[in-house]
Protein backbone atom coordinates (compact mmCIF):
# COMPACT_ATOMS: atom_id res chain seq x y z
CA UNK A 1 0.00 0.00 0.00
CA UNK A 2 1.06 3.36 -0.23
CA UNK A 3 3.36 4.73 2.58
CA UNK A 4 2.22 6.31 4.80
CA UNK A 5 -1.34 6.93 3.73
CA UNK A 6 -3.10 9.49 5.90
CA UNK A 7 -5.95 7.92 7.53
CA UNK A 8 -9.27 9.51 9.23
CA UNK A 9 -9.17 10.71 12.74
CA UNK A 10 -12.88 11.41 12.81
CA UNK A 11 -14.70 9.04 14.76
CA UNK A 12 -17.82 7.69 12.44
CA UNK A 13 -20.80 6.70 14.58
CA UNK A 14 -22.91 5.87 11.66
CA UNK A 15 -20.56 2.99 10.18
CA UNK A 16 -19.60 0.10 12.27
CA UNK A 17 -16.10 -0.84 12.70
CA UNK A 18 -14.70 -4.07 13.43
CA UNK A 19 -12.67 -2.90 16.54
CA UNK A 20 -16.49 -1.16 18.32
CA UNK A 21 -17.94 -4.61 17.22
CA UNK A 22 -15.25 -6.93 18.91
CA UNK A 23 -15.72 -4.33 22.32
CA UNK A 24 -19.35 -4.91 22.06
CA UNK A 25 -18.67 -8.76 22.25
CA UNK A 26 -16.71 -8.49 24.89
CA UNK A 27 -19.57 -6.55 27.15
CA UNK A 28 -16.72 -3.25 26.56
CA UNK A 29 -18.97 0.19 26.16
CA UNK A 30 -16.78 2.36 23.82
CA UNK A 31 -19.25 0.92 20.77
CA UNK A 32 -22.15 2.87 19.22
CA UNK A 33 -26.09 2.00 18.25
CA UNK A 34 -24.51 0.88 15.04
CA UNK A 35 -22.32 -1.72 16.01
CA UNK A 36 -24.67 -3.21 17.98
CA UNK A 37 -27.08 -3.51 15.38
CA UNK A 38 -24.37 -5.49 13.28
CA UNK A 39 -23.46 -7.73 15.68
CA UNK A 40 -27.23 -8.61 15.67
CA UNK A 41 -27.52 -9.21 12.30
CA UNK A 42 -24.37 -11.35 12.57
CA UNK A 43 -25.74 -13.04 15.09
CA UNK A 44 -28.74 -14.53 13.58
CA UNK A 45 -26.37 -16.67 10.77
CA UNK A 46 -23.24 -17.46 13.06
CA UNK A 47 -25.04 -17.22 17.06
CA UNK A 48 -21.32 -18.60 18.41
CA UNK A 49 -20.14 -15.16 17.50
CA UNK A 50 -20.03 -13.72 21.28
CA UNK A 51 -18.19 -16.82 22.41
CA UNK A 52 -15.78 -16.95 19.64
CA UNK A 53 -14.88 -13.54 20.52
CA UNK A 54 -14.54 -14.07 23.91
CA UNK A 55 -12.08 -17.46 23.37
CA UNK A 56 -10.13 -15.18 21.07
CA UNK A 57 -9.55 -12.54 23.91
CA UNK A 58 -8.45 -15.68 26.67
CA UNK A 59 -5.98 -16.63 23.62
CA UNK A 60 -4.57 -13.58 23.30
CA UNK A 61 -3.83 -13.01 27.21
CA UNK A 62 -2.57 -17.05 27.12
CA UNK A 63 0.02 -16.99 24.17
CA UNK A 64 1.27 -13.37 25.92
CA UNK A 65 2.09 -14.92 28.87
CA UNK A 66 3.74 -17.87 27.36
CA UNK A 67 5.65 -15.89 24.98
CA UNK A 68 6.83 -13.72 28.12
CA UNK A 69 6.90 -16.46 30.86
CA UNK A 70 8.49 -19.52 28.85
CA UNK A 71 9.86 -17.91 26.03
CA UNK A 72 11.66 -14.69 27.29
CA UNK A 73 9.56 -12.48 25.02
CA UNK A 74 9.76 -8.77 26.61
CA UNK A 75 9.16 -6.81 23.13
CA UNK A 76 5.30 -6.56 21.82
CA UNK A 77 4.13 -5.44 18.32
CA UNK A 78 0.14 -5.80 18.44
CA UNK A 79 -1.58 -5.17 14.80
CA UNK A 80 -4.81 -4.30 15.16
CA UNK A 81 -4.99 -4.23 19.05
CA UNK A 82 -8.39 -3.01 19.10
CA UNK A 83 -9.78 -1.11 22.00
CA UNK A 84 -8.67 -1.65 25.47
CA UNK A 85 -10.09 -3.86 27.82
CA UNK A 86 -9.17 -6.20 30.74
CA UNK A 87 -6.00 -7.51 30.64
CA UNK A 88 -4.51 -6.36 27.58
CA UNK A 89 -1.21 -7.22 26.38
CA UNK A 90 0.91 -4.95 28.66
CA UNK A 91 -0.60 -5.79 31.51
CA UNK A 92 -0.25 -9.16 31.35
CA UNK A 93 3.09 -9.33 29.69
CA UNK A 94 4.48 -6.44 32.31
CA UNK A 95 2.92 -8.10 35.13
CA UNK A 96 5.68 -10.97 34.28
CA UNK A 97 8.15 -8.31 33.81
CA UNK A 98 7.29 -4.95 34.71
CA UNK A 99 10.38 -3.47 31.74
CA UNK A 100 8.07 -5.17 28.89
CA UNK A 101 7.49 -3.13 26.02
CA UNK A 102 4.41 -2.49 23.74
CA UNK A 103 3.49 -0.78 20.73
CA UNK A 104 -0.13 -1.12 19.86
CA UNK A 105 -1.44 -0.90 16.40
CA UNK A 106 -4.40 0.01 15.00
CA UNK A 107 -6.51 2.27 12.49
CA UNK A 108 -9.46 3.06 14.27
CA UNK A 109 -9.48 6.65 15.33
CA UNK A 110 -11.11 5.40 18.80
CA UNK A 111 -8.68 3.27 19.31
CA UNK A 112 -5.98 5.91 19.21
CA UNK A 113 -8.14 8.06 21.92
CA UNK A 114 -8.85 5.47 24.17
CA UNK A 115 -5.75 4.01 24.24
CA UNK A 116 -3.58 6.90 24.93
CA UNK A 117 -5.54 8.25 27.79
CA UNK A 118 -4.69 4.88 29.04
CA UNK A 119 -1.60 4.50 28.50
CA UNK A 120 -0.15 7.62 29.53
CA UNK A 121 1.03 7.19 32.56
CA UNK A 122 2.70 4.08 30.73
CA UNK A 123 5.97 4.81 29.93
CA UNK A 124 6.85 1.29 27.97
CA UNK A 125 3.64 1.35 26.11
CA UNK A 126 2.60 3.69 23.44
CA UNK A 127 -0.55 3.19 20.72
CA UNK A 128 -0.14 4.12 17.10
CA UNK A 129 -2.38 5.14 14.45
CA UNK A 130 -1.87 2.67 11.14
CA UNK A 131 -2.72 0.34 8.79
CA UNK A 132 -1.26 -3.06 9.53
CA UNK A 133 -0.66 -3.44 6.37
CA UNK A 134 1.90 -0.35 6.57
CA UNK A 135 4.83 -2.28 7.57
CA UNK A 136 7.13 0.92 7.00
CA UNK A 137 5.60 3.68 8.74
CA UNK A 138 4.77 1.07 11.81
CA UNK A 139 8.55 0.03 12.26
CA UNK A 140 9.92 3.33 11.76
CA UNK A 141 6.99 4.96 13.56
CA UNK A 142 9.46 7.26 16.80
CA UNK A 143 7.26 5.53 18.99
CA UNK A 144 8.14 1.88 17.81
CA UNK A 145 12.16 2.90 17.49
CA UNK A 146 12.05 4.39 21.31
CA UNK A 147 10.35 1.34 22.45
CA UNK A 148 11.11 -1.58 20.27
CA UNK A 149 15.04 -2.92 19.56
CA UNK A 150 14.70 -4.59 16.31
CA UNK A 151 18.33 -6.51 17.08
CA UNK A 152 16.68 -8.24 19.68
CA UNK A 153 13.52 -10.68 19.42
CA UNK A 154 10.06 -9.09 19.23
CA UNK A 155 6.51 -10.96 19.56
CA UNK A 156 4.55 -9.27 16.31
CA UNK A 157 0.99 -9.95 17.11
CA UNK A 158 -1.87 -10.54 14.44
CA UNK A 159 -4.61 -11.69 16.64
CA UNK A 160 -8.06 -11.90 14.68
CA UNK A 161 -7.06 -9.21 12.47
CA UNK A 162 -6.24 -10.51 8.60
CA UNK A 163 -9.96 -11.40 7.75
CA UNK A 164 -9.67 -7.57 8.38
CA UNK A 165 -7.74 -7.08 4.75
CA UNK A 166 -8.39 -8.57 1.74
CA UNK A 167 -6.55 -10.83 -0.25
CA UNK A 168 -3.03 -8.72 -2.77
CA UNK A 169 -0.59 -9.53 -4.20
CA UNK A 170 1.18 -6.93 -2.39
CA UNK A 171 -0.92 -6.35 0.69
CA UNK A 172 -2.47 -9.24 1.78
CA UNK A 173 -1.88 -11.21 4.96
CA UNK A 174 1.21 -13.44 2.86
CA UNK A 175 2.90 -10.21 2.10
CA UNK A 176 2.28 -8.40 5.22
CA UNK A 177 3.40 -11.44 7.39
CA UNK A 178 6.85 -11.52 4.51
CA UNK A 179 7.16 -7.98 4.99
CA UNK A 180 7.26 -8.12 8.98
CA UNK A 181 9.40 -11.66 9.30
CA UNK A 182 12.31 -9.68 6.68
CA UNK A 183 12.91 -7.25 9.60
CA UNK A 184 12.75 -9.74 12.67
CA UNK A 185 15.82 -11.42 14.29
CA UNK A 186 15.74 -15.25 14.69
CA UNK A 187 13.76 -16.47 17.76
CA UNK A 188 11.29 -13.84 16.97
CA UNK A 189 7.61 -15.18 16.94
CA UNK A 190 4.52 -14.16 14.88
CA UNK A 191 0.61 -14.67 16.60
CA UNK A 192 -1.72 -15.04 14.10
CA UNK A 193 -5.15 -16.18 13.93
CA UNK A 194 -8.27 -15.60 11.83
CA UNK A 195 -11.89 -16.46 11.16
CA UNK A 196 -12.63 -19.73 9.13
CA UNK A 197 -15.31 -22.00 8.12
CA UNK A 198 -15.27 -25.14 6.02
CA UNK A 199 -19.02 -23.81 4.95
CA UNK A 200 -19.06 -21.92 1.80
CA UNK A 201 -22.05 -20.00 2.86
CA UNK A 202 -21.21 -19.13 6.42
CA UNK A 203 -18.03 -17.27 4.48
CA UNK A 204 -20.14 -15.80 1.68
CA UNK A 205 -22.62 -14.44 3.93
CA UNK A 206 -20.54 -12.95 6.74
CA UNK A 207 -17.64 -11.76 4.24
CA UNK A 208 -20.84 -10.07 2.58
CA UNK A 209 -22.56 -8.84 5.54
CA UNK A 210 -19.27 -7.06 6.96
CA UNK A 211 -17.95 -5.49 4.00
CA UNK A 212 -21.06 -3.71 3.19
CA UNK A 213 -21.68 -2.96 6.86
CA UNK A 214 -17.96 -1.58 7.46
CA UNK A 215 -17.80 -0.06 3.73
CA UNK A 216 -14.96 -1.94 2.66
CA UNK A 217 -12.88 -2.27 5.38
CA UNK A 218 -13.40 -5.80 5.46
CA UNK A 219 -11.17 -9.06 3.92
CA UNK A 220 -12.76 -12.27 4.14
CA UNK A 221 -13.73 -15.65 6.26
CA UNK A 222 -10.80 -18.06 4.90
CA UNK A 223 -9.94 -21.55 5.50
CA UNK A 224 -7.54 -23.49 7.85
CA UNK A 225 -5.17 -24.06 4.63
CA UNK A 226 -4.83 -20.05 4.09
CA UNK A 227 -3.79 -19.53 7.32
CA UNK A 228 -1.16 -22.56 7.57
CA UNK A 229 0.76 -20.95 4.45
CA UNK A 230 1.06 -17.59 6.52
CA UNK A 231 3.48 -20.05 8.87
CA UNK A 232 5.93 -21.46 6.28
CA UNK A 233 9.55 -21.77 6.62
CA UNK A 234 8.72 -21.00 11.19
CA UNK A 235 8.53 -23.35 13.67
CA UNK A 236 5.46 -23.61 14.86
CA UNK A 237 4.98 -24.16 18.65
CA UNK A 238 2.99 -26.90 20.10
CA UNK A 239 0.51 -27.57 19.77
CA UNK A 240 0.39 -26.67 16.26
CA UNK A 241 -2.28 -24.74 14.12
CA UNK A 242 -5.82 -25.12 16.39
CA UNK A 243 -8.55 -23.71 16.95
CA UNK A 244 -7.85 -20.84 19.41
CA UNK A 245 -9.43 -22.49 22.79
CA UNK A 246 -7.72 -25.55 22.21
CA UNK A 247 -3.93 -23.17 22.28
CA UNK A 248 -2.17 -24.47 25.98
CA UNK A 249 -5.68 -24.15 27.70
CA UNK A 250 -5.32 -22.97 31.41
CA UNK A 251 -7.18 -26.08 32.58
CA UNK A 252 -8.91 -28.86 31.56
CA UNK A 253 -12.52 -27.04 31.98
CA UNK A 254 -11.09 -24.04 30.12
CA UNK A 255 -14.42 -22.56 27.88
CA UNK A 256 -14.25 -24.23 24.54
CA UNK A 257 -15.73 -23.52 21.03
CA UNK A 258 -18.47 -25.08 21.02
CA UNK A 259 -19.72 -24.47 18.13
CA UNK A 260 -18.52 -24.76 14.64
CA UNK A 261 -20.02 -22.91 12.19
CA UNK A 262 -16.83 -20.57 12.00
CA UNK A 263 -14.00 -20.74 14.37
CA UNK A 264 -10.79 -18.22 15.06
CA UNK A 265 -8.08 -20.47 13.67
CA UNK A 266 -4.18 -19.79 14.24
CA UNK A 267 -1.31 -20.50 16.50
CA UNK A 268 1.95 -19.22 17.19
CA UNK A 269 5.37 -19.63 14.36
CA UNK A 270 8.77 -18.54 15.62
CA UNK A 271 11.54 -17.94 13.06
CA UNK A 272 14.44 -19.64 12.89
Amino acid sequence: MESGKRLSTKIDATVPTAARMYDHYLGGKDNYAVDRAACEELDKVVPSTRALALNNRRFLQRVVGTLARDYGMRQFLDHGSGLPTQNNVHQVAQQIDPASRVVYVDNDPMVLVHGRALLEQNERTAVIQADLRDTEVIFSHPDTQRLIDFSQPVAVLFNSVFHCIPDSDSDGPLAVVRRVAERLVPGSCLVMCQLVSDDPEVRDFVTNFMDQATQGHWGRVRQEQDVAEWFEGMEILEPGLVEVSTWRPDSEVAPRQLTQEWIEFGGVGRLR
